[in-house]
């Protein structure tokens, strides 16, 4: 069910245009309202959403022989989101999803679309981290969850501090990867051989 309020998106936007100084009816922005009103309900669709929601849709699994000492890695999942303090863009952004199956496995396709799912919010990088992996243990049914999130934030390269370079980096720990440390260094010595 779609909550997102496209005329109201569409009314806000022609104010902004009018605010800036612009003339929403001139010829170059008369469907920009309407333009925008679409791409916010493409971009924020995961505001349509509960966390458990997005588990549903993407619980597709299959039974599996893995153990409790083997782990699934998805990397470089690239998603893109807004920040909830600038609506700046946070882009560049790769998401490494992490899990010990429970005697069953999760479609890999179904891991990048949760990451994406839960990317379309307004969001903090460190909130996408903590609902990417409470989204996976839902769906997968393991409590055994990392997430990786390298990104850059708009808010700091093109505004601000104005710093092109800067990336920001998040770990989200679940399960044992946040209490095995032997787990831990074998996860992120997985990750470091393999980048």
């Amino acid at each position: 069910m779609d909550k997102i309020d496209y005329a109201a998106i569409e009314e806000h936007i022609r104010g902004i245009l009018k605010a800036l100084g612009d003339d929403p009816d001139r010829e170059g922005l008369r469907e920009t309202p309407a333009r925008v009103a679409k791409m916010y309900g493409e971009v924020f669709e995961g505001m349509n959403y509960s966390n458990r929601e997005i588990a549903e849709m993407f619980a597709k699994s299959f039974e599996t022989k893995y153990t409790e000492n083997d782990i699934v890695i998805v990397r470089d999942i690239e998603v893109f989101s807004y920040c909830e303090h600038h609506l700046a863009l946070m882009y560049d952004m790769k998401v490494t999803v992490a899990y010990i199956p429970k005697g069953r496995v999760l479609g890999l396709s179904k891991i990048a679309r949760i990451a994406d799912m839960a990317a379309k919010r307004l969001q903090l990088q460190e909130r996408i981290g903590s609902d990417i992996a409470e989204i996976m243990q839902l769906a997968s049914g393991s409590e055994d969850v990392a997430v990786f999130i390298e990104a850059s934030h708009s808010c700091m390269t093109a505004r601000g501090i104005k710093k092109p370079s800067a990336k920001t980096a998040t770990v989200t720990l679940r399960g044992r990867f946040e209490t095995d440390t032997a787990l831990q260094n074998r996860l992120f010595n997985q990750l470091t051989v393999d980048s």
